[in-house]
């Protein structure tokens, strides 16, 4: 049996308009400037540039939109939020190079021709004598060398690979006797297998000299000795001296762990990072400027005013309906862009306005022990935000101080109390760690335990697990692998 009845439901729908802001507002500079170029290409209402117009013409415009609604005004849909932010694939400014202001003279950067790394490889095996099969194995091992210079895949893997993808069927055995081959071709260490495959090889290929004997030694012999620094297990074990090994080990470190990488002809596209922001220090002064490439000069397209004005003018309305819908509909999207543009600048503007005035110890004297403690919320709350909006500026953002590009997110950091029980940024706290491990001594690195005690006669009581933590984010060793002779 059907019902009726009547019932109150409160909800919040975000319009296109909003949407649109909160996309425009997570764009950093290159990125923004590719969405810009994306809507003058796809809406013709809308124009860049300055344009000399009559006072009138907004309002024109306004009241010439107002009189076709007609009943077909664009109506607010439900949107997925999520689904409409989400971007999987790569954006367009991730793979641009060309980096320059709007007022720069257009430049296009020349790539320079050369032959690919793999190329490279293929060429040299071609001035040895192989045979058929031998070559296409070796060809095929090359193919299989990444970007480091080193074959990660077993040897049992590649000769699977071999019979269903090439039709060789081939043993182990063979492929490791060209796989030798493929070891003497340049940059040495090319082909190996793991680091101390790539290291044997271009000591190998090095004058023999003592220094270099026993280094090839500790490599082939005793390499998980050597990477844990076990030093006076290496003295003992090849019954040297402590000036021998630490010679020894100086010939180790001028090696290359990455052969292909130092490869001339691996030209790899740079992503140059534009600021959004510059912050500059005048008469002791904090100075703030948004890149004015974030600025642009819009306007909405009087041709397209002009058409709408024939339209309304027209004693048949009603045969030129879906041209009237059309123009409005790119009006309204017009006008909707250039306001979501001038809301991004103020949004931007002040959202990292309020970040320089919290961090102003720090950009006054660029010392991270300056940093105060600052999380999301209290931006937000300083500026009347949502934590949202302040994290999509954050997150993406880069600004030019006189210390160097900073992501603004690395202004960002909890507090945790010292032995006085004031709040401290545990940035301060990183940097503290920092300096203490790069003014130890190297013979006898400082442990996480004593590290611990130095930070708390310091002011800092914090635990050994927590400065274990602290220390890897910096990306700082053990004691025991910071350890030098």
């Amino acid at each position: 049996m059907l019902k009726q009845h009547l019932q109150f439901k409160l909800s919040q729908k975000l319009s296109p308009q909003q949407i649109q802001l909160m996309k425009l507002i997570q764009l950093p500079t290159q990125a923004f400037e590719q969405r810009l170029k994306q809507e003058l290409e796809e809406n013709p209402a809308l124009e860049g540039g300055k344009e000399e117009i009559e006072s009138d013409y907004d309002s024109d415009l306004d009241n010439s939109t107002d009189d076709f609604n007609d009943g077909d005004s664009i109506n607010t849909e439900d949107i997925n939020v999520d689904e409409y932010l989400s971007d999987d694939e790569i954006p367009d400014y991730r793979t641009q190079a060309n980096n320059y202001s709007a007022d720069d003279e257009e430049k296009t950067v020349p790539y320079a021709a050369g032959t690919s790394f793999t190329q490279s490889l293929i060429d040299q095996l071609n001035t040895y004598r192989l045979s058929d099969e031998e070559h296409d194995i070796a060809e095929f091992l090359v193919g299989s060398v990444d970007d480091s210079g080193y074959i990660r895949r077993s040897l049992s893997d590649i000769m699977d690979d071999l019979a269903f993808t090439q039709n060789i069927y081939t043993t182990e055995d063979k492929i490791e006797h060209v796989l030798k081959i493929v070891h003497q071709l340049d940059p040495a260490g090319v082909g190996a297998r793991n680091l101390q495959e790539c290291l044997s090889i271009q000591l190998h290929r090095k004058e023999k000299t003592l220094d270099i004997e026993l280094a090839t030694n500790i490599i082939d012999e005793a390499f998980e000795q050597f990477t844990k620094k076990h030093y006076d297990k290496l003295i003992q074990k090849f019954d040297v001296s402590e000036i021998q090994l630490k010679d020894a080990i100086s010939e180790i470190e001028r090696l290359n762990p990455k052969p292909g990488g130092s490869y001339s002809g691996n030209n790899r596209i740079v992503e140059h990072i534009v600021p959004d922001f510059a912050i500059k220090i005048v008469d002791g002064e904090l100075e703030l400027t948004l890149n004015g490439r974030n600025a642009p000069e819009l306007h909405v397209s009087r041709e397209y005013h002009n058409m709408l004005k024939t339209y309304k003018d027209s004693k048949d309305k009603s045969s030129s309906k879906d041209a009237v819908i059309f123009i409005k509909q790119k009006l309204d999207a017009a006008k909707w862009f250039i306001e979501a543009i001038k809301q991004r600048q103020q949004t931007l503007f002040i959202t990292m306005s309020a970040i320089m005035h919290y961090q102003s110890d720090y950009f006054l004297t660029g010392d991270e022990r300056n940093l105060r403690p600052m999380i999301l919320k209290d931006i937000a709350d300083e500026i009347d935000m949502d934590v949202s909006t302040v994290s999509r500026v954050a997150n993406s953002k880069y600004v030019d101080t006189p210390y160097g590009t900073k992501l603004i997110k690395e202004f960002f950091s909890e507090s945790m109390k010292n032995d006085q029980g004031e709040d401290v940024s545990t940035r301060e706290i990183k940097k503290i760690l920092e300096t203490v491990i790069e003014e130890e001594d190297k013979r006898k690195p400082i442990t996480d335990e004593a590290l611990a005690l130095i930070l708390k006669e310091k002011g800092y009581p914090i635990a050994r697990r927590t400065v274990a933590k602290y220390r890897e984010q910096l990306d700082i060793p053990v004691a025991r692998l910071r350890k030098k002779m």
